[in-house]
């Protein structure tokens, strides 16, 4: 399955947003033979596993231009890179810890020209950048993710929800039930995308 999925939850999408996403197989499947950062069943799945799945943050909120994110955790390149192409005029910060996903998204978002997105091989507890939303796709435990980044979330106001964190994982939010209480918006996936893929996916939203 290719780009059309996208299209098909994106009707409106710009010919410059649409080369965009339709780069991102062939990219994607050029770096994967040399840096395995997509497991070799899922390549086949990338629209759908990765970016698709990726833009379901933009299902839940609409960035305002001049809106700044960081991506922690971000691997190679989700949920940063779709986003970017989404939002133009968002700037994007993505961070792993290692060194060798970080180049693959540079690669990338050279070849895309992206200039709203930069990167950086860091550990997420060491970066001091200050944003409005911090987003993140299953990397570890919720809570271990808030310890680190809340420092990183600014209180100025620029969107239609509070600056907080948007995290994408599957089904099981007992513990972040548990920990954060009210503060904490659970939204099922599939509310967005019917695929089957999404029907065990949710996004937490913690302001």
């Amino acid at each position: 399955m290719g780009s059309e999925i996208i299209y098909k939850y994106f009707p409106n999408l710009t010919s410059w947003q649409k080369t965009r996403f339709d780069a991102l197989a062939e990219l994607y499947a050029s770096w994967n033979e040399k840096i395995n950062v997509i497991s070799r069943k899922d390549i086949d799945h990338l629209y759908e596993h990765h970016v698709l799945y990726s833009l379901a943050i933009a299902k839940f909120i609409q960035f305002a231009p001049g809106t700044n994110i960081l991506d922690v955790g971000t691997g190679g390149g989700f949920p940063g890179i779709p986003l970017a192409i989404l939002f133009p005029d968002v700037s994007f910060h993505l961070a792993d810890s290692v060194g060798k996903k970080i180049k693959i998204v540079r690669e990338i978002t050279n070849s895309l020209e992206l200039k709203n997105v930069e990167s950086q091989a860091e550990r997420v507890e060491n970066i001091k950048l200050k944003v409005d939303f911090v987003v993140s796709r299953a990397v570890t435990r919720f809570p271990q993710i808030v310890s680190w980044v809340q420092k990183n979330v600014t209180r100025e106001q620029k969107n239609s929800f509070p600056n907080g964190i948007i995290y994408l994982k599957g089904e099981d939010v007992e513990e972040e039930q548990n920990e954060f209480g009210a503060r904490l918006t659970i939204i099922s996936i599939e509310n967005y995308f019917f695929e089957e893929f999404f029907r065990t996916k949710r996004l937490l939203y913690l302001n």
